[in-house]
Order: structure tokens, then C-alpha cells, then sequence
């Protein structure tokens, strides 16, 4: 492996950088950033990047033969694999030496934008207010409550003061018993999304049962003592679910899924009254029940699973409220008796909708919340109970992001939702259903900020097939479409899952610099419904990235940017967008931000053994199998790089990623630096700590990391500091 020691990169980063502070001094800052993109080039070109070892490792599959000598980087204990990591990390850090001034400035900048002594809303649960906090100077939520009547407040969770000696620290459960008297909570602290239940007497800190490792959801019954949760395995498949009562001879398994491709959880009723214990793939999916206040009792199927169905459930008084795909793939709502809960009982509520999606079912003891989705947007329709009279929550914005928040009371007049958009910081609304008003309880202060400088616009984009495409985009009012404008354009389109158009602080660093900043809501995920999301995956995956293309290109054509303004980022799945799109059409775009890319498909995808692989054969397909194999080896943007040349880009990941392993990003960089033509900056920043699919958890750390990429596209973009 001919990799530079990181000593030898550090002593030329301090070659450079004081005649460049010297030579930079009284500039004015668009000559500052031309200077500081110039010196970043060169500095790519004359320090030399890490080339990783090559070592001979071939794949045949469907006759075709596959050289894949980077394959070896999968080894995570070997030495020489997190010395290259290293080596990448000190090569990223001396290319972006010279914009640590700017990095410094924009995080000032950012946390500006930060209170950092908050409180959230409180919500209301079995006689208590539940509320987090956080610090100046603290990394991490602090999780309280307060009674309903008079008392003081109580610290249930610090995660400041439990990952003090942790590089990483994540909560995943948490769920106090119904006297409040216990609280089961889990915590992940390598980043790899290991989470470990605790069980703790909340009067006097005590641990009421050894800890569990690996668990995925928790539950309790009505009694307080006894308590469900799940477990996964070395695949990181949520199997097996279990019970157990305090201070009893341990933990009995209820449930164990022996099909590879479904994963369990359990879920308390809002009601209280239920234990729901799901297994569920990505297409279909079946329910148990557990009465909550006879725990002991055996689980009852609601109805067995179908290929191609799924269906999930709701209680109130003497109904569960269905929701089920059995009628249509944007789902129809049906009433059954408790008494008998199977498909054979269900009665059609609402009849399926082909222009909305039915994405969930919350029962109340007086309505149910029906969260839909449409045209893009979140909506909710209260029907009450019982009658089944409708209305839908108004909206005040065109384009907007909004979802449930935490109702935990049954027996309540109020309908907790979250909303924000792109120029309307996080907001938390009671809606008062009799009265059917949107009490706003709070708005995340953004010091500075005015929300009127800017607009949002709503457009489509034509597909190669004629479909029309969704994109938001916003930008500073007055702007001129003159081409000239730098923009980012955003993008995910897998799983079905919608890209919200939601507000980022963080962005109006762009914004105020004259970005233009668009979502392209592409098939494959769930902006339009489930026919949208069918659209993007299996055999049809490739619309989600000719949409993309559709949608950078409606930009450039209408005068919003581009090629060479045009920047795209996304991560995870959006990774793979990334990775596809630059392969498809280089030319089009100038930089690329991507984060924990999903690069490496087909050997991903062969791989049984790895955390998702078996359950996303739905979504992506089986390259065993030789139609399916074709698919991916169209799109897989490992195999599909090129000698030419290629964007900008930043490449982000984590050694502890458990989503998308770090290897496929390190991969996809060592072989793209043998076949690029050009010499734009090809960086790779590796989180090898304190990480994982999501970055850093602590809330600076994150600034930071928002800094450095921000400097890295203003400076790729030549766009002024200020």
C-alpha cells in the first residue's frame, strides 16, 4: 500500500499554511475564495492521495467476470486496512488546510444559529409532564420530568453524564411503566446501533435486572413488573421476542421469525389495553396480540401472513381500526371487533384512495388520527368516534414537512403534531379538534433569522417516460435566473420513504450566500404514495436515478443554475443516487457531497451475512438470481466507474457504520482514483471513533462536520465567504 505517513502530511500542511495566511491577509473574500479553491487543487495535485494495495480477487457471477482488488479493505481487525483509513483522513485534512479559517468562521456561524439553553414541549403521560433539555457547553439531551401537580423535577436520563467515558452515546428505548415508578430504556455506545436494555427503579437509581444486549424494542405490560422486547442477531435481524418479570428466573422467548426476510417488534396500544407483537418484511407483514394485563398469556395471530400484504392495527373501546394494502397499494382503513380481530371480520372505514397513501393509524378514545400522504406533503384527517365524520388539519404553507408527535394520553381532546418547512423553523401544534384549531406551543428560536428574505417554489420535472417529477426549491427572494447561481440539490428515493421538505438552520449559510437549494422528489421513495415508491425499486430502480438527472436538468434549463454552479448530495441510499447519477452524467455536476454511500451493491447485496441484506432483497433484488443481477449491474456505481472525468467530491462514512460498512465508500474512492481523468479533489473522510450511520451524536460535533463540508462547497463552487 503506497500511503503517505500521516507525519509527512502533517509537515507539509505546515509548509503551506502560514505563507498562505500571509499571502491571503486584506483580500477581499471572493479573492480569498478563488485563492483558497486554487491553493486546494494544487494541494490535491502535489500531496500525494493514499493509493490502496491492490490484491487480486476476481467474482464471476452469470458468466460475466469481475476484477475486485480492493475487496481485502473488508477486513476491519487488519492493521494496514485502518492505516489506510488514516492515511485517507490526514490526505482529506492536508487538501482542506487552507480553508480551516473558513471552516472556523462558518461554525462561529452556525452555532450563532443555535440555543443552546432549551427546553422541549412537555407531553403528558400517567400523571407526569416528560420533557429534554439541553446545555450550553453539553453535547447531549438531558431527559426529565415533572409531576402534573406540585413537586420538583426529576433527572431520569443524562447522556452528557453516561457518555462521559464514551466516544459515542445514542438512546434508543425509552419507556417509563405505567405508575412511572420504572423507567426501560437502551443505549448504544459504539455507534454500530448495539443497543443494551437497563431497567432502573426511577425513586432510587437501582438496576432492577441485568442488562440485555442487542435489543431492538421494549414494551410493558399493565402490571409493571413484566416487560417484552426483541432481540437481534449477528445479521442484525431483529428476531426473536421475548418476556420477562422482574425479579423473576429470566427472560422466556414468545416469538422467534425463522424467516430471514422479516424482522419483530413489539408495541404498547395507545390505549394501553394491547400488546402488539409485529414481523414484518419489506412487502408484507402480520400481527400478534397480547392481552396487556395478562401477559402470561400466549400471543394471538391476527391474521396470517399473505405474500404481498401488509396490514397493521390500532385499538379503541371495543375495535382495532386495520390498516391494510389488501385492496390497493396505498392502503384502505377497516374496523374489527376485538372479539374477533381476522380479515374475514374487517368492515371498510375508508375505501383505498389512489392519489393518497394511508402511511398511519393512531386510535384515540373519542377519534382516530389518519396520517396520509399526497402530492408530496403530510396531512392528517381526525375521524371521530364513533360516527366516522372527517376533516383534514389545515396547513398554512405550500410545501412543508409534518408528523405525529408524542401523543401518549388515550382520553384526550388535542392532537400533538410537528410541522415545519423550509422557511419555518420546528414547530410543535396542539390541534384542538372541537374547535379545529393549530395551537402553536413553541418554534424553535433561530437567532437572526427572517424567515421573509427567502421563498419557496414548487415544479416538475418531465422523465425520460413523461412522468412529472416534484421538486421544492428555495431560495433568497429577488433571485435572478440568470444561470449564474450556485445550487444543491438534494435526493434519496429508496424504501418508500418521503424527502420532507423540512427547515435546516444549518442552510441559511447557503442561502444567504445566494444558493439555490432543491429536493427532487424521485421515484422510489414514498413522496407520491406506494406506486411511487414501486416505481424506484426491483426491476424499475433506474427511474430513480434518470429522475434525478430529469430534475438537475429542469434546474439549468429554467435559469436556477449550472452545470459547473450545480452541486448534489445524499447519503445512505441517497449515497447510491449520488454514486449512480455521477456515473450517468458527469458533466452535469460540479460537486458532490455524499455520506455513507451505498456504493457497493452487488457484493453487498451477495452477501447473507451482513446487517439488511436478506430483508432488501425487496427492495433492490437477489444478484443470484441472473435477471435481477442485471438490474444492479446496470445502476451499481462500483462497477460502473469509468475512465473520464468526474466531479468534485467528498466522500463520507464510519467505521461503525452497521447500515452501509464502511468498506463500500472506501472501495468506491481507491478504485475511482485509478480511473478519473481529471484533477478535481477526490476526499475521503472516515469517522473512525465516535460514529455512525448518522455521524457524530454530539450536537458541536455535528456543527463541526456541517463546517468543513460547507467549506468544501464554497470553495469547490468559488462562491464569496460572505
Amino acid at each position: 500500500m503506497r500511503a503517505p505517513r500521516p507525519g509527512a502530511v502533517a509537515a507539509a500542511e505546515e509548509e503551506v499554511e502560514p505563507v498562505l495566511r500571509f499571502r491571503t491577509a486584506g483580500l477581499p473574500s471572493g479573492a480569498l475564495i478563488a485563492m483558497t479553491l486554487a491553493s486546494a487543487s494544487v494541494r490535491a495535485a502535489e500531496i500525494r492521495p493514499p493509493s490502496a494495495r491492490q490484491v487480486p480477487h476476481l467474482r464471476t457471477l452469470h458468466g460475466e467476470r469481475f476484477e475486485d482488488p480492493w475487496f481485502w479493505l473488508r477486513e476491519r481487525d487488519d492493521p494496514e486496512v485502518r492505516a489506510y483509513l488514516e492515511a485517507e483522513n490526514a490526505y482529506t485534512e492536508a487538501v482542506m488546510a487552507p480553508t480551516r479559517a473558513l471552516q472556523d468562521d462558518l461554525y462561529r456561524e452556525l452555532l450563532a444559529r443555535v440555543r443552546e439553553d432549551d427546553e422541549s414541549v412537555p407531553y403528558r403521560r400517567a400523571g407526569w409532564r416528560y420533557f429534554t433539555r439541553t446545555v450550553k457547553g453539553a453535547q447531549h439531551k438531558i431527559h426529565l420530568r415533572r409531576p402534573l401537580g406540585e413537586g420538583p423535577e426529576q433527572v431520569l436520563l443524562d447522556l452528557n453524564a453516561l457518555g462521559r467515558a464514551e466516544k459515542f452515546i445514542a438512546l434508543g428505548a425509552f419507556e417509563p411503566s405505567d405508575d412511572g415508578a420504572r423507567l426501560a430504556y437502551s443505549l448504544d455506545t459504539t455507534g454500530f446501533r448495539d443497543y443494551t436494555l437497563r431497567v432502573v427503579d426511577l425513586a432510587t437509581g437501582a438496576e432492577l435486572a441485568p442488562p440485555v444486549p442487542k435489543v431492538t424494542s421494549v414494551a410493558w405490560a399493565a402490571d409493571g413488573e413484566t416487560l417484552f422486547f426483541t432481540v437481534e442477531d449477528a445479521a442484525k435481524r431483529s428476531f426473536r421476542a421475548y418476556r420477562t418479570r422482574l425479579g423473576g428466573a429470566g427472560a422466556e422467548l414468545v416469538h422467534e421469525e425463522g424467516d430471514e426476510r422479516f424482522e419483530v417488534g413489539v408495541e404498547r396500544s395507545r390505549s394501553g389495553a394491547w400488546i402488539f407483537l409485529s414481523a414484518a418484511s419489506h412487502t408484507t407483514s402480520e400481527v400478534r396480540l397480547i392481552d396487556a394485563a395478562a401477559p402470561r398469556e400466549a400471543p394471538r395471530l391476527v391474521e396470517p401472513r399473505e405474500a404481498g400484504h401488509e396490514y397493521d392495527l390500532d385499538h379503541s373501546g371495543d375495535s382495532f381500526y386495520v390498516r391494510s394494502n389488501a385492496a390497493g397499494r396505498n392502503f384502505a382503513l377497516y374496523r374489527a371487533p376485538v372479539v374477533s380481530p381476522g380479515r374475514a371480520s374487517w368492515q371498510l372505514l375508508r375505501a383505498h384512495d389512489p392519489g393518497a397513501q394511508l402511511v398511519a393509524v393512531q386510535a384515540f378514545a373519542g377519534h382516530l388520527v389518519l396520517t396520509e400522504r399526497a402530492a408530496a406533503l403530510t396531512r392528517f384527517r381526525i375521524v371521530a368516534l364513533p360516527g366516522g365524520a372527517d376533516h383534514l388539519v389545515a396547513m398554512p404553507e405550500a410545501a412543508y414537512a409534518a408528523q405525529p408527535g408524542p401523543n401518549q394520553e388515550f382520553d384526550t381532546a388535542a392532537f400533538r403534531y410537528l410541522y415545519e418547512s423550509p422557511t419555518t423553523p420546528d414547530s410543535v401544534f396542539d390541534y384542538r379538534i372541537a374547535e379545529r384549531r393549530s395551537e402553536l406551543l413553541k418554534r424553535d428560536e433561530v437567532p437572526g433569522y427572517d424567515g421573509t428574505r427567502y421563498e419557496v417554489t414548487r415544479l416538475e420535472a418531465a422523465a425520460g417516460d413523461g412522468v412529472r417529477v416534484p421538486v421544492t426549491l428555495f431560495h433568497r427572494r429577488g433571485l435572478a435566473l440568470d444561470g449564474r447561481n450556485p445550487a444543491l440539490l438534494r435526493g434519496y428515493g429508496a424504501y418508500g420513504i418521503p424527502q420532507a421538505a423540512g427547515f435546516d438552520p444549518n442552510l441559511i449559510s447557503l442561502l444567504e450566500r445566494g444558493f439555490v437549494v432543491a429536493i427532487a422528489h424521485v421515484r422510489g421513495g414514498g413522496d407520491l404514495g406506494k406506486p411511487w415508491h414501486d416505481q424506484g425499486r426491483m426491476a424499475a430502480k433506474m427511474n430513480t436515478f434518470t429522475d434525478f438527472v430529469a430534475c438537475a436538468e429542469e434546474l439549468v434549463r429554467r435559469g436556477y443554475t449550472a452545470p459547473e454552479r450545480l452541486a448534489i448530495t445524499g447519503g445512505s441510499a441517497g449515497g447510491l443516487l449520488m454514486g449512480a447519477v455521477t456515473n450517468l452524467r458527469p458533466d452535469l455536476f460540479a460537486v458532490v457531497l455524499t455520506y455513507v454511500p451505498f456504493v457497493d451493491v452487488i457484493n453487498t447485496m451477495l452477501d447473507d451475512s451482513l446487517p439488511l441484506t436478506v430483508g432488501e432483497f425487496e427492495e433492490w433484488g437477489n444478484p443470484e438470481i441472473p435477471e435481477q443481477y442485471a438490474w444492479m449491474r446496470a445502476y451499481s456505481p462500483y462497477e460502473n466507474l469509468s475512465a473520464r472525468s468526474y466531479p468534485a467530491m467528498l466522500v463520507r462514512t464510519s467505521f461503525w457504520d452497521s447500515q452501509v460498512m464502511y468498506w463500500e465508500p472506501a472501495k468506491y474512492v481507491a478504485r475511482l482514483r485509478t480511473l478519473k481523468t481529471d484533477a478535481k479533489p477526490l476526499l475521503l473522510k472516515v469517522n473512525l471513533d465516535a460514529g455512525g450511520h448518522g455521524g457524530f451524536a454530539g450536537r458541536y460535533d455535528r456543527l463541526r462536520d456541517v463546517a468543513f463540508d460547507y467549506a468544501f462547497l464554497l470553495t469547490q463552487l468559488a462562491v464569496p465567504a460572505r
